[in-house]
């Protein structure tokens, strides 16, 4: 029997019959929605490029951003505190999910201005403005966005800035987009220059040696410790930031009880022999932790109690396998208060305390304790 598509058509008319099944194709199959990146620029279009002398890096634990860790970043650069030197700094960020849909949806439009250029207001507001801002520029990516991530002058606007920030939202949008494209290598270029690379919430997590990338699912600390290996999928080395070796990154930390699946990355990268050594850090809300060019971290909080957690492993857990709760002896965490330091590069022998987990269970009642 012949194929009725065929059959409805004369043999003359298959040129046709077959742009016929091509649009139905289409309805069936429509094409991905057209990537977008939104751009605004504020300040001196002139690129200042002054002699840098970091690198430094200002991770933020989400909520309110300390303005003065980024201060901080903008004055270890230049040298200075209270000079002429002015540098530029270059945001990175993707659309909100909420605003994603829309955008696949029906292209609506996102609210640009309203709702994705705060970061401007630290030189156009009085009542913010950092010292030593030049310029400020922001570029907003659609997901996917690898093509974009590709694209010369973003690559450029980003080599010519003195400071990069990436914004909140989601860690794996960042690790699936910008791994091993023209973006990563200009932010790289900025830091080897002696520039500050920040980030909050997910733009901190993937500062980090190895990141949780939530690529799979969103994962709690209760289910993290349950099963160390559902949804839990890593990246790795999307930078190779020196002061960050041998590190992961969480952030929200004591806010939305992190304590437990940062043990849980730790115990599958020491059992998946990706490291004999890996070392957790997790940042409250409304917090930072600076790192200057000597590795030295430093806590900066918006409130007295924002902390910092370095949670160390450097012994194989007990059990951490599939489908089995976590056993894991004697983690050593350190609790970095606001304005106290910690040596990345030396990590001490003191001041710690130590936290076991048994059957997918936190031995500590408030882990957090310090």
């Amino acid at each position: 029997m012949k194929i009725p598509v065929l059959e409805l058509f004369p043999a003359k008319s298959k040129l046709m019959s077959l742009a016929v099944v091509f649009c139905c194709l289409l309805l069936l199959f429509p094409a991905p929605a057209r990537a977008e990146v939104w751009h605004q620029s504020n300040g001196n279009s002139q690129d200042v490029n002054p002699p840098l002398v970091g690198p430094v890096y200002d991770l933020g634990g989400g909520g309110t951003d300390v303005d003065r860790a980024i201060q901080w970043a903008i004055d270890q650069v230049r040298g200075c505190q209270d000079c002429s030197k002015t540098v530029d700094l270059v945001v990175l960020r993707f659309l909100t999910d909420e605003d994603q849909e829309a955008w696949d949806r029906s292209k609506k439009q996102p609210d640009i201005k309203n709702d994705y250029l705060k970061y401007h207001s630290l030189l156009l507001d009085p009542q913010q403005r950092l010292q030593g801002l030049d310029s400020i520029e922001t570029y907003v990516f659609t997901n996917p966005a690898r093509q974009e991530a590709e694209q010369p002058q973003i690559a450029q606007a980003i080599e010519k800035a003195e400071v990069v920030f990436l914004a909140g939202g989601d860690q794996c949008k960042y690790a699936r987009n910008f791994k091993g494209t023209a973006i990563e290598a200009a932010i790289e270029s900025v830091q080897a220059r002696g520039g500050a690379i920040g980030g909050t919430s997910a733009g901190a997590m993937i500062q980090g040696e190895w990141i949780f990338n939530a690529c799979s699912d969103a994962v709690i600390s209760d289910d993290a410790l349950a099963d160390p290996y559902e949804d839990i999928l890593f990246t790795d080395n999307l930078f190779q930031w020196r002061a960050l070796k041998g590190t992961i990154v969480d952030t929200h930390f004591y806010q939305d009880d992190r304590m437990g699946r940062a043990m849980a990355f730790v115990a599958r990268l020491l059992r998946d022999g990706i490291t004999p050594r890996a070392l957790a850090i997790g940042i409250d809300e409304g917090t930072s932790l600076v790192i200057n060019q000597q590795g030295m971290a430093q806590v900066m909080a918006n409130e007295r109690d924002g902390s910092a957690y370095l949670i160390l492993g450097d012994h194989q857990p007990e059990v951490c396998e599939r489908n089995k709760p976590l056993s894991f002896s004697n983690y050593r965490v350190w609790r970095v208060r606001n304005g106290q330091t910690f040596d990345l590069k030396n990590i001490p022998a003191t001041d710690y305390y130590q936290v076991s987990v048994k059957r997918g269970r936190i031995s500590s009642s408030n882990p957090y304790r310090g």
